[in-house]
């Protein structure tokens, strides 16, 4: 089937929700908590950037996109993926699968650009303090971000204009929660080489090109640091990047597990786990991660807590 027949009117059928209605009402409370979670307290970063005016700098800036975007990502699946578990029919046609796909894909993407953007910042502050102001101005940032969502979204329509031009075979289900590539292509008829080599030189661009980026601006940082000859000059400099390291570390360590490797190693209820963390775990800890680790940003959160507490009091 493909997009030029009736393929178009074709459903996809997800299998992997709880059936019995004791797990299914409590999927529906546990990722209901975790995704309220998700939406305060990045929406609380957002806003707590956006009213404080001594954080409207570069790095807080690009804190600020990152939880914007890690919004939309979650919305993308997240409010379908609670639909699903309540109801019994779990169908998505094949044209709503691939919009899916689409944003879903394109904003995780556009999310490693992102933390690609955040390296190169934090080597410029650490490598070139004089010159930051000078380098990394506002123009540069918003330029930054809309192009890491547009280059995103891009690299995301061609794979998932290619995949969905592959023609399927007749079981219609998909042994994930949404529609995510390696279910997906799981579903191709006459898969070959050429089609797996097509999809990892997508994934390619867009996790492994971004995190050699990450790996080289810290390269030159670690160098940097290590010449600080005072240990509070170093704790100091490496704290302001401890926050950025660890969420790099979840987010591609999630993503080259399922995109970087050939489709023979498609485990479903194993892709299902992973899946759940960068969907849901990943976009959870980052407000946390950011916060808890980050003196001002915590100071700052806490007075805008305080201040709506008040307000409602009066």
């Amino acid at each position: 089937m493909t997009w030029g027949n009736c393929s178009v009117l074709m459903e996809f059928v997800f299998l992997a929700y709880p059936s019995h209605p004791g797990p299914r009402v409590l999927s529906f409370l546990g990722v209901s908590l975790v995704y309220a979670l998700i939406i305060g307290g990045n929406v609380l970063i957002v806003v707590a950037i956006q009213i404080e005016a001594h954080l409207h700098t570069p790095m807080y800036y690009f804190l600020g996109s990152l939880s914007g975007i890690e919004i939309c990502y979650t919305a993308v699946v997240v409010p379908h993926i609670l639909a699903n578990i309540l109801q019994s029919e779990r169908n998505i046609t094949l044209l709503g699968c691939a919009t899916q796909m689409i944003f879903f894909i394109g904003l995780g993407s556009a999310d490693c650009f992102l933390l690609a953007v955040m390296a190169y910042d934090r080597y410029v502050a650490i490598c070139h303090p004089l010159q930051y102001p000078l380098i990394i101005t506002l123009t540069l940032c918003v330029y930054s971000v809309v192009a890491s969502v547009v280059i995103g979204l891009f690299l995301s329509l061609q794979l998932v204009a290619f995949i969905f031009s592959l023609p399927f075979c007749q079981t219609r289900g998909i042994e994930h929660f949404f529609c995510d590539i390696p279910p997906v292509m799981h579903l191709v008829c006459a898969k070959s080489h050429i089609h797996e080599h097509s999809v990892l030189v997508a994934a390619t661009l867009a996790i492994a090109v971004p995190f050699l980026l990450i790996a080289t601006s810290y390269t030159f940082i670690v160098a940097a640091v290590l010449k600080i000859h005072s240990t509070a000059g170093r704790h100091r400099a490496f704290s302001t990047c401890s926050s950025h390291l660890t969420v790099v570390l979840l987010q591609y360590g999630c993503c080259a597990f399922m995109y970087l490797r050939p489709s023979s190693s498609y485990h479903p209820k194993q892709d299902q786990f992973i899946s759940l963390v960068y969907t849901l775990g990943t976009p959870l800890l980052n407000p946390f991660i950011y916060t808890l680790r980050n003196s001002e940003m915590k100071a700052t959160i806490q007075r805008v807590l305080t201040r709506n507490c008040l307000s409602q009091k009066n």
